[in-house]
């Protein structure tokens, strides 16, 4: 791992094991609260290396970073599909998407400024002029989870280096190999050392020594609820950033395409093995179309190859480990004993859980109210969208939705009445760039994601006024 910009090694490791056989990948070493102070105590002195770096060698890193996770792509992919749940045609597309980050990061460097202010808009003021400007955060602490190893660790650092920022990556536990990987060639472009640290260990024994200490001014944490709960009550006064899940819906009106929204939907709900914070969870479809809908979409469930995330042929891998799809498991089996009807999948083997399409799922069900984070969609049947509306509304998630008709005034309707972060018109939930605005309402978090917005919240405003003496004009 890497502790104020050195690598370190450690006797007590983590085990990094493939999910798809429970290979042996690597080993990483098991952080100890006395290497996160280390990194803090770097990290510090880090800040104000990198608040010193002019904005084009800040773009000039990010930019040459991105280039030499081009040239080896390939590694890259497939160092996320052996550590995590993605197959290598999805492990590929993240690989891309990282690079896209870094250079969307670079680019927003540029544009990190401030305005003018007219302060002579008050009586007597008028011998003020003055404008504000952003300045770094400070050292920031990035906590990243398993299911995009290498893009949401991108996501954060990339915005952090942009802004004049130090960072500490915690990366999942699970996962923390695409994390270093990336380190490694944020160096190799030039990042000066102390810039960034990478603390590899469990949560419980380093998250409250990094999340507490007050030299760590800002949070961005992607998890889940409760853990995104017990880090604000203990982070005390800093910024924080959360991306905390969803139970994400998308409603499908009589007048859509069903063609387009069910490959939308199945390809929302499954791809990563349903391990995604927007993937489709929720799919409500008015009455007159629901028979002819959920024929097409479990046939076309049926047909999504689950099998060797190595191989091109394969559509979906494995969950990340066989506790997860056990849980899975339980909360489909709960869903099926209390009246919701099986259409399709609901069967393990190891850490593999076949995708699964529900109907009539009891709202008291988990499944209903809770995030699945597993390749689980329940199908339900709505008279219009008024209804579907308040029953999207019905959870305590609100991070992406999607809605598919051809009526604009419907469409408009959904949007300005789905309580979410974000609504796809004709899209699934899961549809997203990395340069949009990314973030929910309710239980899925604080602030926003996506580039520019991330530099903009690791930033401070500073107010600039310069009062003259009173002189007539010349």
């Amino acid at each position: 791992m890497i502790v104020a910009g050195k690598w370190v090694e450690r006797d007590k490791t983590i085990g990094v094991y493939d999910p798809q056989d429970d290979s042996l990948i690597s080993t990483v070493p098991a952080a100890s609260s006395e290497d996160v102070h280390k990194a803090i105590a770097g990290g510090t002195e880090g800040v104000r290396i990198a608040a010193q770096m002019p904005t084009h060698e800040r773009m000039a890193v990010l930019n040459r970073a991105a280039d030499l996770i081009a040239e080896r792509e390939d590694v890259f992919a497939t160092t996320i599909a052996r550590e995590g749940s993605k197959t290598i045609r999805e492990a590929l597309k993240e690989v891309r998407r990282s690079m896209d980050t870094l250079r969307i990061s670079a680019e927003e460097a540029r544009r990190l400024h401030g305005e003018t202010i007219p302060f002579d808009q008050k009586s007597g003021s008028e011998n003020r002029l003055g404008y504000y400007y952003r300045f770094p955060v400070g050292l920031i602490a990035a906590i990243t989870p398993f299911n995009d190893p290498l893009n949401l660790v991108a996501h954060k650092v990339g915005p952090a280096i942009a802004a004049g920022n130090a960072v500490i990556v915690k990366p999942s536990t699970v996962t923390p190999l695409s994390a270093l990987q990336l380190a490694e060639v944020l160096f190799e472009a030039g990042l000066p050392p102390k810039v960034l640290s990478v603390v590899t260990g469990y949560g419980r024994e380093i998250g409250d020594p990094l999340v507490m200490h007050p030299e760590v001014r800002m949070i961005s944490f992607t998890g889940g609820t409760s853990a995104g709960e017990a880090i604000s009550r203990k982070a005390g006064v800093k910024k924080l950033s959360m991306e905390l899940g969803s139970n994400s819906p998308v409603i499908v009106l009589k007048d859509a395409d069903l063609n387009e929204a069910v490959e939308a939907t199945v390809q929302g709900a499954f791809s990563a093995a349903g391990q995604n914070c927007i993937g489709v969870q929720r799919v409500y479809v008015e009455d007159d179309i629901y028979d002819d809908f959920s024929d097409r979409f479990v046939k076309r469930t049926k047909r999504v190859r689950v099998g060797d995330k190595l191989s091109e042929l394969t559509d979906m891998g494995p969950m990340i480990t066989e506790q997860e799809a056990v849980r899975v498991e339980q909360w489909v089996q709960e869903a099926v004993d209390r009246g919701a009807n099986l259409l399709t999948g609901g069967e393990r083997d190891g850490a593999f859980y076949l995708p699964t399409v529900l109907e009539r799922v009891p709202s008291h069900c988990t499944l209903a109210h809770e995030e699945v984070f597993g390749p689980v969609v329940s199908l339900y049947r709505v008279s219009g969208l008024e209804e579907a509306v308040r029953a999207a509304n019905r959870v305590n998630f609100g991070l992406q939705a999607g809605i598919f008709t051809r009526d604009v005034e419907k469409a408009f309707v959904a949007v300005r009445n789905v309580e979410a972060g974000g609504i796809m018109v004709n899209d699934s939930s899961d549809y997203r760039i990395d340069a949009m605005p990314f973030g929910g309402i309710k239980g899925s978090g604080l602030g926003r994601e996506g580039v520019k917005y991330a530099v903009e919240e690791m930033t401070e405003i500073k107010v600039v006024c310069f009062k003259f003496p009173d002189r007539h004009i010349i």
